[in-house]
């Protein structure tokens, strides 16, 4: 594989034809490949969601990234921009589908596309991967511990979600769940929960979860991160990916 890529913000349409900004890395080589939506954590648009996003395009994929809080905080650094969507009680679902939306459809634009293209998702990421699996026309799926996927976000609770147990019937492909058997959102009664719903309904589910691991594992730069899980983690997107998203 050619290991050059080039990567560079963009802007894309968003949610009601609105124009938001968003990060693309791509590989240079020639030949179609699949498309890669990556779903930032709550806090936000910064290096590491980055980083993630070179990292499929170093794996040969089509891949961005779109600011869900460039609406808050235009221009901000990431930490504001976080902080400011959480102070408006987070993303709205509708409009978090409406930018994977459009970010799906600025991949199958690119002249390099297959036509197939995956989302993935960490933390408040992860579930709103698995609502755009359930709303969108996508063809993977990675739910990096999704928060409140099932279970109900405690009273008081900053952002303004609910689980999506009612829409998981409406799955529309593959999902992956990378999980933590220390965390708490999601718990592993939680994911038991998901595990349950989307067997009753006939989906295709591949869970795998990790003991010594809690949530955020996959973060190198926080002390949550864990090696073993993150790297068998990689390893796992990796085979997932390219048996969907292959032409």
């Amino acid at each position: 594989m050619d290991a050059s890529l080039c990567a560079a913000p963009v802007r894309i349409g968003g949610h009601g034809g609105e124009e938001i900004e968003a990060y693309q890395a791509r590989p240079q080589a020639d030949g179609r490949r699949g498309g890669v939506v990556v779903i930032h954590h709550m806090p936000g648009f910064d290096r590491a969601t980055k980083e993630i996003t070179r990292r499929f395009a170093e794996l040969g994929y089509d891949a961005i990234c779109p600011n869900l809080h460039y609406r808050d905080a235009p221009g901000a650094p990431p930490d504001d921009a976080a902080a400011a969507s959480r102070a408006a009680g987070g993303v709205p679902d509708e409009r978090l589908l409406g930018d994977v939306a459009g970010a799906a459809a600025w991949l199958r634009a690119l002249p390099t596309s297959n036509g197939r293209v995956g989302v993935i998702g960490y933390c408040s990421g992860g579930r709103q991967a698995v609502l755009a699996a359930c709303n969108l026309d996508l063809d993977a799926a990675v739910d990096c511990y999704g928060a409140f996927v099932t279970g109900t976000p405690p009273e008081g609770f900053a952002l303004r979600m609910g689980n999506l147990v009612e829409q998981l019937p409406a799955l529309r492909c593959p999902l992956l769940g990378l999980f933590g058997n220390e965390d708490k959102t999601p718990s592993p009664e939680h994911v038991d929960e998901l595990e349950r719903e989307l067997g009753r309904h006939g989906k295709s589910f591949e869970p795998h979860r990790y003991d010594d691991a809690g949530h955020a594992f996959f973060a190198v730069d926080r002390p949550s991160y864990r090696v073993a899980a993150a790297t068998d983690g990689w390893r796992r997107i990796e085979e997932f990916f390219s048996r969907t998203l292959a032409a």
